[in-house]
């Protein structure tokens, strides 16, 4: 299939244009303001699909809505119309075409001109009327707040928030692609208006305060949500606007005779993942908890892991080697402690239920071997 991007080397054009090729699709041509008249109408005639992402949406005259929207649209569809061969076409068309202002009315117009081409033609128009699209490589102090807060928050500079209330529609670029690429299926061949998504419902004051803990979470450890929804959405946003100097930062280091604990990622919800050592022969733990539960997680050396029911007495040991890749859990109620029992020194992973709260540890010093 030949595939046509137009506005290839923009914001939603250079997204679609790398999952096209992860897919499989590896006859695209790129349509950019620098590809010359006879090269763009070579490439439509021979074009089996066009995504036309092409437009202005902040030009410095308004006069430029008309050519740079509607213009082209129209320039597009005569092309393609010559062609005889009945195109499909995939619009990136915006809400605001339902106002009445410049920018609306050019994309109106816009959807008319492949409206009227679908209709003489019979190939498949497909309209998307796209709120505010964010994600990766957008460009910040244009016409995206989320890439300006991005760019901004990411390198200490501040941000102007006019109206934190000011409501946002936001859909992201991901969900835009995987839209627009499920439309190159045949049986999706009914021409209309198409929703992608999904679409949020915020407001700049909201996005604003999701963004700006990102940088913060380094230093507390305390990580949002950022696994469904907004927040994994604006938290990949994000990352892709930090300097390649800032890829990595440094953790505390807790020394002392038994090893190293180091604490990595705490949650609100979902407790919290740390690692320490231990030299040949040392002993860490001998504590027992009530509702926390951990689970170890052997990286490298060899483990004794020694258990006591408080109550009963009963014992319990586990001999855990690295190249196991097992996991031992603690239980509530019983003593745990855990010896590098090996020749070299140990590296243990460690999932703690609850973030630790000095006020309320809920770790009993009790030893395993009373």
């Amino acid at each position: 299939m030949r595939i046509v991007v137009t506005g290839g080397d923009g914001f939603i054009g250079r997204n679609l244009r790398v999952r096209l090729r992860e897919v499989g699709y590896t006859d695209v041509t790129s349509i950019t303001r620098a590809t010359s008249v006879a090269a763009v109408r070579t490439a439509l005639a021979e074009a089996d699909f066009v995504f036309h992402l092409a437009g202005v949406n902040r030009p410095k005259e308004v006069s430029e809505f008309g050519q740079g929207n509607a213009g082209v649209t129209e320039a597009l569809c005569a092309a393609l119309a010559a062609g005889g061969r009945r195109t499909p076409v995939v619009y990136a068309s915006s809400i605001q075409a339902a106002l009445d202002n410049p920018y609306g009315r050019s994309k109106r117009s816009g959807e008319q001109a492949l409206e009227g081409y679908g209709q003489a033609t019979g190939a498949p128009v497909f309209v998307l009327r796209l709120p505010n699209v964010f994600g990766k490589w957008c460009r910040p102090n244009y016409n995206s707040v989320v890439a300006t807060f991005c760019h901004n928050i990411a390198r200490g500079l501040p941000i102007t928030i006019h109206d934190p209330d000011a409501e946002l529609r936001l859909v992201y670029v991901d969900d835009v692609v995987a839209g627009m690429i499920h439309l190159l299926d045949p049986a999706e061949a009914r021409s209309g208006f198409v929703d992608v998504g999904p679409t949020y419902a915020t407001t700049v004051g909201e996005v604003s305060a999701i963004l700006q803990v990102f940088p913060e979470s380094r230093r507390t450890l305390v990580m949002p949500p950022v696994g469904m929804g907004l927040h994994r959405a604006l938290y990949a946003t994000y990352l892709s606007y930090l300097p390649p100097a800032d890829f990595a930062y440094d953790l505390k280091r807790h020394t002392d005779p038994r090893g190293v604990f180091v604490e990595m990622l705490k949650t609100p919800e979902s407790g919290q993942v740390s690692y320490f050592t231990a030299p040949p022969g040392v002993t860490r733990g001998e504590h027992y908890h009530h509702t926390k539960a951990e689970k170890f997680l052997v990286v490298m050396g060899t483990a004794r892991f020694g258990f006591r029911h408080i109550m009963t007495g009963e014992r319990h040991e586990l001999i855990i080697d690295s190249d196991a890749a097992r996991v031992v859990e603690t239980v509530p109620g019983w003593a745990h402690n855990i010896t590098n029992i090996g020749s070299d020194e140990m590296i243990v992973m460690l999932w703690a239920s609850e973030c630790f709260d000095p006020q309320q540890p809920d770790t009993i010093p009790s030893k395993v071997d009373e």
